[in-house]
């Protein structure tokens, strides 16, 4: 048996150029430099027992969803972490007695069909898709869970739907050559989120908390007080390098680590990072994590004289890290050197 699994290890926007890392289940690795036709790669889903499946091929990231079987009052979750072809997103499934929810979808139709099996699997109602941010990595991949669910409501805060809208015509130019079959092509393919600006959503009359990030624009992450855990959306990274763009001010990132000191606070034992590697742990070390590496980024931006010394000395202090573009693109944004946003 020799199969090839392709690892996107960065990718630059503007050319279209991407770095992969190739292994083959017997031989070594290569990496190669190219632009990037689709995004390859099979998708599989690890129950709790660890059994593996293989649900559709052609997927951009690898799905282990590590919550089943974790309840407490009436409702459990699992989550999906992506592989590298996926930024690394983790959908969450909150599901009842008889009801579900999604929160956020991924990059890709592979990533959301995978994401639909799952559901169908436990045989619950979706109701809703609640997504909380608006990063194309969040929402490009809902319309293949919506062919198998076209009764779930998919909502977002007007602020996030503002944004989306704003700005998807571009994210479309720029993955859609990318992504090929894999991603909208068009408009058309694109589900839009409706307005929702409640504070709460309910699984089976349990209370699903949404809570706005202080003093960040478009920011919030979900918080279930029965599960005692929060849901962190783009606010908690694990295993991976820290998206810094959208938070370019000192003031920005000093708001960010006020947020998160605040989750610490609450004492959640259950904590699911928006972004993390499949085998990151589901507490509050992701924030820890965060808080971390955005002190270090705030230190290391006073000394550095570009971009590249930023980065360096970043990598030097966060070693072995995925998702390296966060980092390439981050520090040259917070030196001035590239515009974002």
């Amino acid at each position: 048996m020799a199969y090839i699994t392709s690892i996107l290890l960065a990718f630059n926007t503007h050319s279209g150029f991407a770095i992969f890392r190739t292994s083959r289940l017997r031989g070594g690795d290569a990496t190669r430099l190219a632009r990037i036709p689709h995004l390859p790669g099979d998708i599989h889903v690890h129950t709790e027992s660890h059994h593996e499946t293989t649900l559709a091929a052609g997927a951009a990231a690898v799905f282990a969803p590590a919550g089943l079987g974790h309840a407490a009052a009436g409702l459990s979750w699992k989550h999906f972490p992506a592989g590298e072809n996926g930024f690394f997103r983790a959908p969450v499934l909150i599901t009842g007695a008889s009801e579900a929810l999604l929160i956020d979808g991924g990059f890709t139709y592979s990533d959301g069909r995978a994401v639909a099996e799952a559901i169908k699997a436990t045989g619950k109602t979706l109701t809703a898709i609640y997504v909380s941010q608006s990063d194309p990595d969040y929402y490009f991949g809902l319309k293949a869970i919506k062919e198998v669910f076209p009764q779930a409501r998919v909502i977002a805060a007007a602020e996030t739907v503002a944004a989306i809208n704003g700005s998807v015509d571009k994210k479309i130019a720029v993955w859609g050559p990318q992504l090929k079959e894999n991603g909208p092509q068009a408009l058309a393919d694109v589900v839009i989120p409706e307005v929702f600006d409640g504070k709460a959503l309910t699984v089976d009359s349990e209370t699903i908390e949404i809570v706005d990030a202080e003093g960040l624009a478009n920011r919030r992450y979900l918080s279930v007080p029965s599960l005692n855990a929060v849901f962190g959306g783009v606010m908690i990274f694990a295993g991976v390098h820290v998206w810094t763009a959208d938070t370019s001010s000192k003031e920005q990132r000093a708001a960010w680590l006020a947020n998160l000191e605040k989750i610490v606070a609450a004492k959640p034992e259950i904590v699911v990072p928006g972004h993390m590697t499949p085998q990151a742990a589901t507490d509050l070390s992701g924030v820890e994590h965060t808080k971390s590496y955005l002190i270090a980024f705030e230190e290391e931006l006073a000394k550095a004289k570009d971009a590249a010394a930023l980065k360096g000395a970043m990598e030097a202090r966060f070693p072995g890290l995925g998702m390296g573009v966060a980092l390439d693109i981050g520090s040259k944004v917070a030196t001035g050197e590239m515009k974002w946003g």
